[in-house]
């Protein structure tokens, strides 16, 4: 069950966050002001419905965080690091693969085969040996 004063907290966590007040937040949603009150005075829980929409329209709140606490907040600074360390990667990989390329390619014969110019209105020439 969800606890409401740690519920409360996260909310107020993820107003601040956005740097929203109760009723900017209300209309980022498309929910009540007054269920916004109740829910950050501890009076009501908070329904499946207004939990769906905050994690929808907020990206960086993971459910489990929202519900329970567990996990992060916010959830995209996790992902952009996590994505960071993946194009590190990439780049690395291509760099080499890249090198290698460049390795094949100078052993073949270096003659042009096809030059092809593009033009800023999208057309192209293509001038070919």
């Amino acid at each position: 069950m969800v606890n409401s004063e740690d519920f409360t907290k996260r909310l107020e966590k993820i107003m601040e966050f956005y740097g929203l007040s109760a009723t900017a937040f209300s209309e980022a949603i498309d929910f009540n002001r007054s269920t916004i009150s109740h829910l950050l005075s501890g009076r009501n829980k908070p329904s499946l419905e207004f939990v769906m929409k905050v994690v929808q329209k907020y990206p960086e709140v993971e459910l489990y965080w929202l519900l329970n606490g567990k996990g992060t907040f916010p959830a995209e600074k996790e992902k952009n690091e996590q994505t960071g360390r993946f194009n590190k990667e990439l780049v690395n990989k291509s760099t080499q693969n890249q090198t290698e390329h460049h390795k094949d390619i100078s052993k073949k014969d270096d003659s042009i085969d096809k030059i092809v110019i593009f033009y800023k209105d999208g057309s192209f020439k293509a001038y070919k040996n």
